[in-house]
């Protein structure tokens, strides 16, 4: 895959081994503030990140641009896909959709999207992630937004069969600070959140990392500012011919946790989901055929 389909963040992820200790200070400033930190002067970036102005001349040229001209008009480029409306989003794309079919376009997008986020994962930190939610003696919380609480509920629900003690936290009460008055040093929280970011998430991360709890993020590949905060961070790409965003990849992952983590706690997992399915049955919730 060429540089042309990456984002800044991943060419910096993808060239971190390369990199020298000042270039490496550098990309953290970089994302730290990620994609608004390289939008100043270069000389302020330099400062901001404590080094020097040749430092982010050659720091640019690595991740494959001329110059620092190149490398801002391709942050912009960014920002401006970031904060961009779905009416916006989908004028976009009609303007230079191939003639092919919909569902081949919408297919090859998704597929690709896939490959590419799969690439960058950190298979340690999905381990570490499994293992944190497969602990029962960690409270599990699980939070979404305005669209992505539908994720957050598929985890939850699965989440609830395989392990006592999950909170599904409605961030979009205002009733949700009252569920962190029980959250713990050693709590895990695992939040969704994907472009047009929202406050009320960023907040909830804030007091849950200032209460101790450990932070498991699913974001898009811009990354929700909820990633300053987070233990773990997973990225998908989520661009599709649509006035809407895929969430395609971030369900592969959160399918794919569900299984591993079934997997760690089996046993007590068995005896669960044992215990619910005789419940489904005295209540007859479910039609049997015999």
């Amino acid at each position: 895959m060429d540089d042309t389909t990456l984002t800044i963040a991943d060419r910096i992820q993808a060239r971190l081994d390369s990199l020298t200790r000042a270039e490496r200070q550098l990309a953290d400033a970089i994302l730290a503030n990620y994609p608004a930190s390289g939008l100043g002067p270069i000389s302020s970036l330099a400062r901001d990140a404590d080094v020097s102005t040749p430092t982010v001349a050659r720091m640019v040229q690595k991740l494959g641009f001329k110059g620092y001209p190149d490398f801002q008009a391709d942050l912009r480029e960014e920002l401006k896909a970031q904060v961009s409306s779905p009416i916006a989003k989908h004028d976009t794309w009609a303007e230079g959709a191939p003639q092919s079919h919909m569902l081949n376009r919408f297919t090859e997008a998704v597929i690709d999207n896939i490959r590419h986020s799969l690439g960058q994962i950190d298979t340690g930190d999905f381990d570490t992630a499994c293992a944190q939610l497969a602990d029962p003696t960690s409270r599990l919380h699980i939070v979404g937004g305005r669209i992505t609480h539908t994720m957050a509920e598929y985890l939850y629900l699965h989440m609830q069969m395989i392990r006592p003690n999950v909170t599904h936290i409605q961030s979009t009460s205002n009733a949700w600070p009252h569920y962190l008055l029980d959250v713990q040093t050693g709590d895990t929280f695992v939040i969704f959140d994907v472009r047009r970011y929202e406050s009320n998430t960023l907040k909830l991360a804030e007091m849950a990392r200032d209460r101790g709890a450990r932070i498991i993020l699913f974001t898009d590949q811009w990354r929700s500012p909820v990633h300053q905060m987070a233990d773990i961070c997973f990225s998908s790409r989520i661009v599709v011919p649509s006035a809407w965003d895929s969430a395609a990849t971030t369900l592969l992952l959160v399918e794919t946790l569900i299984a591993a983590v079934q997997d760690l706690s089996w046993d007590s997992t068995k005896t669960r989901m044992q215990t619910l399915e005789d419940m489904f049955d005295q209540t007859k919730l479910f039609r049997k055929f015999t």
